[in-house]
């Protein structure tokens, strides 16, 4: 972390010196559109980004909260980019309207895209027939009855900048995450401004410069030149990602904000990211990442959606188009795969992830064993699933306890699938379950978020303590003493239940009946807190497999039906009455029809979430919360505001 840490400062340094220079040179390229420099100051906001996550993964809370700062800066410096864009086209507009040259990027481009650009992938790098892509994506498009710029240009009214409170008071860090920003840290950024203004909150509430400018008007701009071409894309790809990160950010973090000093924007950021992936360089490339990475990663985690929430079709080819440009790129097939069990084609996902070549790139193999590793766990490949995450363990260092916990809790299932009809191999199981589990608690807390341990990291390690005093208490086996199924826990937060189709998730329902079988002797003895456990993953089940009604009454009378403060206290798990009312409000969603319900349907589903979102501090209440952020925004574009 340290070296990253050192190589990024250089770069900033390097790269603000770089536009000093070219501000002062005359012989430095010169823009019609950008002031001299601007290509360096692209390069110092990008290095100030990634600084800022380094630092934000950093240990110490001063040192994530500088990471906080530094995103302020960068969104100076683009800003000042984008600034200058939209003064060229607004100049241009006023001259003379008949004047401009209505012509697409992908003509203009075509007479000027055979020089080099900046960040660019090499001369000799394979380019489609259209440079960008772009007119291709739009025939496609047409072809599908879809329209090319339906994110495009989105209005950014809701995108308000926020100056925070001066003064910054020393607080305690807790040892460990405690959910909700409300122990020291948030009270820390209610009091930090990194802005000019010296006004409290309360009093300046400002709206930001539009960042993500008209179709029609950005088209009148030329950016055949490569450096343009370079600072354009790049100013989307980076505006875009600032964005779209920050409008994902969770009812539980929230305060976060106060010191970045602004919200994102999701819609205006996946705007610009669209229009970024139209560029034959790495900052179209780039942009393409996270685009696929946000629609099948953060989209495909979620359950309340808009109808134009996933646009399929166009992620599909712009696909389509990353994998012939870039053909042995392991990234591209990452995200094919991903894209593959989403649609539930669980094991052909696994057979591509199998079948690829070994990656020269050590975290890109170490991406393709973890999406292997999910794919597994979610078809109930529990040997290949444990194997499969403990070959992460070897790739990666991010979070070893979840691995272990994982890869136990497969052989934990292993061990009760053969008990009854194959004791010795059961025993092997269990030894193997026990030895992987009792890892877990050496590893938890290597890793922190803003000073904090992980989420999971926290929940892995109450679940093995809560274990282990119930085989003391009961006088059984530590394997014995392990609760409802760890492994469907596990599905569930990673949402995989939503990837299975209906035989998978009658899979799930067998290992959740488990818990209340005869074999299980402990079930009587169960408090409120675990029971709750199965019901929520019962309910979940049957909702992926659309018997809502079934779903609901469990809800009701299993789970809601009890008060918050029963499932307070040391080692229970707290998660499941909150994540029951979440579960309510997508069973409301799902039976009304989504979008297509009337306003009183979507209202009672808007309160629903709201319960969850203003709940206070429970274990997992981020991982909900990214949830309840999109399902909120889904709502919003229904016309319905919270109450």
């Amino acid at each position: 972390m340290r070296e990253a840490s050192e190589r990024l400062a250089t770069a900033e340094s390097t790269a603000s010196e770089h536009q000093r220079r070219a501000a002062r040179d005359p012989k430095a390229y010169h823009s019609a559109i950008y002031p001299p420099g601007s290509e360096y100051g692209l390069c110092y906001a990008e290095s100030q980004l990634m600084s800022a996550v380094v630092a934000v993964l950093n240990e110490s809370l001063t040192e994530s909260i500088k990471g906080f700062y530094k995103l302020r800066k960068a969104y100076a410096t683009l800003n000042e980019i984008s600034e200058a864009e939209k003064r060229y086209a607004r100049s241009k507009s006023s001259t003379s309207v008949s004047s401009i040259p209505r012509q697409s990027i992908d003509s203009q481009r075509s007479t000027g895209s055979q020089r080099q650009m900046p960040g660019g992938f090499g001369v000799d790098a394979p380019r489609p027939q259209t440079p960008d892509g772009y007119s291709s994506r739009k025939a496609k498009l047409a072809a599908a009855n879809m329209p090319s710029d339906e994110a495009d240009g989105d209005d950014d009214d809701d995108f308000d900048f926020v100056d925070a409170d001066e003064g910054l008071s020393g607080m305690p860090t807790p040892s460990h995450y405690l959910g909700h920003l409300d122990t020291g840290a948030e009270s820390a950024m209610k009091g930090l401004s990194l802005g000019p203004s010296t006004q409290s909150n309360s009093a300046s509430r400002t709206n930001l410069p539009d960042m993500a400018m008209q179709n029609d008007e950005l088209d009148t701009v030329d950016f055949t030149h490569p450096i343009d071409e370079f600072i354009h894309s790049g100013t989307s790809l980076c505006f875009g990602i600032l964005q779209l990160m920050l409008s994902l950010i969770p009812p539980a973090f929230s305060k976060l904000l106060y010191i970045i000093g602004f919200k994102g924007d999701r819609d205006a950021g996946i705007a610009m990211l669209w229009r970024a992936t139209r560029y034959h360089n790495i900052n179209g490339a780039m942009a393409g990442l996270v685009t696929l990475g946000y629609y099948n990663g953060m989209i495909g985690f979620c359950d309340i959606l808009a109808a134009d929430s996933y646009p399929k079709e166009r992620c599909k080819i712009l696909l389509g188009e990353m994998r012939e440009k870039y053909p042995k790129s392991r990234l591209w097939l990452l995200e094919e795969a991903r894209m593959r069990a989403g649609d539930g084609r669980l094991e052909d996902a696994v057979s591509m992830m199998q079948g690829a070549e070994k990656s020269p790139l050590k975290q890109v193999e170490a991406l393709q064993w973890f999406e292997n590793s999910l794919n597994c766990m979610y078809l109930h490949r529990f040997e290949d699933c444990a194997k499969s995450f403990l070959k992460c363990v070897e790739l990666n260092n991010w979070s070893h306890s979840l691995y272990y916990y994982i890869a136990g809790a497969c052989y934990v299932e292993l061990y009760r699938l053969h008990k009854r009809n194959s004791p010795d191999k059961a025993k092997r199981y269990a030894v193997r379950a026990q030895e992987l589990l009792f890892t877990v608690p050496q590893h938890a807390g290597k890793k922190r978020f803003m000073a904090r341990q992980l989420p999971f990291d926290v929940f892995v390690t109450r679940k093995i303590s809560k274990w282990q005093h119930r085989a003391s208490e009961w006088g059984i086996s530590f394997i014995d003493a392990i609760g409802v199924s760890p492994i469907e826990e596990m599905i569930y937060f990673w949402n995989g239940y939503k990837r299975m189709r209906a035989e998978q998730l009658e899979d799930s329902l067998a290992r959740l009946a488990w818990s209340e079988s005869a074999e299980n002797t402990t079930w009587a003895r169960e408090g409120l807190d675990e029971q709750s456990v199965l019901w929520v993953l019962k309910a979940a089940t049957l909702r992926n497999l659309k018997r809502t009604r079934e779903a609901k009454t469990i809800l009701r009378t299993r789970i809601i039906n009890h008060e918050w403060p029963e499932f307070k206290g040391h080692l229970k798990d707290n998660w499941c009455l909150p994540v029951a009312h979440y579960e309510m409000a997508v069973n409301l969603w799902i039976e009304c029809g989504g979008e297509a319900g009337s306003s009183e349907q979507l209202m009672e589903c808007s309160e629903w979430l709201e319960k969850v979102a203003k709940w206070e501090s429970y274990e997992m209440d981020a991982r909900i919360g990214l949830k309840i952020t999109t399902a909120r925004d889904s709502l919003r574009k229904c016309g319905v505001t919270a109450p």
